[in-house]
C-alpha cells in the first residue's frame, strides 16, 4: 500500500508573503559565512575542544590530556577555531592559554546541548 501524498489543484503564490519574507533575507554573502560557521561544528574534535574550553580556558597540553590526543592534533583543529573566530588565546610566559571568543559561542554550545538533550 502506498501513501498518497496531497497536491494542490493549482499553484497560488501568496506575494504579500513572499515579498515580506524576500525584505528579510540577509545578503548571499553573509548566509554563505554563515553555513561556513556551522561546518566548523561539524567535526567532534572540535566540539570536543569547544566543550573542554566551555569549562575552562586552558592550554594545549591540558586539552590534549584530557582529549587523549597529540598536540600537534590539538593545535591543528585550535587554528581551525582560531580563524572562524570561535576561540581566542592569550600568553602567560611561554604559555598560550586557549577560550572561547565570546559569550556568542557559549550561548550556541550550551544551546545546541540543551536541544539534544531534549
Amino acid at each position: 500500500m502506498t501513501k498518497e501524498i496531497e497536491s494542490c489543484e493549482y499553484m497560488h503564490v501568496h506575494e504579500d508573503i513572499v515579498k515580506a519574507v524576500q525584505e528579510q533575507m540577509p545578503e548571499e554573502e553573509l548566509l554563505y559565512d554563515l553555513a561556513e560557521l556551522y561546518k566548523v561544528f561539524g567535526d567532534t574534535t572540535r566540539i570536543k575542544i569547544l566543550y573542554v574550553l566551555f569549562e575552562q580556558e586552558m592550554c594545549v597540553c591540558d586539552i590534549a590530556q584530557i582529549l587523549n590526543m597529540t598536540m600537534s592534533a590539538i593545535s591543528h583543529q585550535l587554528r581551525v577555531l582560531k580563524q572562524a573566530g570561535l576561540v581566542k588565546y592569550r600568553r602567560d610566559g611561554k604559555t598560550v592559554f586557549y577560550s572561547l571568543a565570546d559569550d556568542h559561542v557559549r550561548t550556541i554550545i550550551g544551546m545546541g546541548m540543551e536541544h539534544i538533550e531534549e
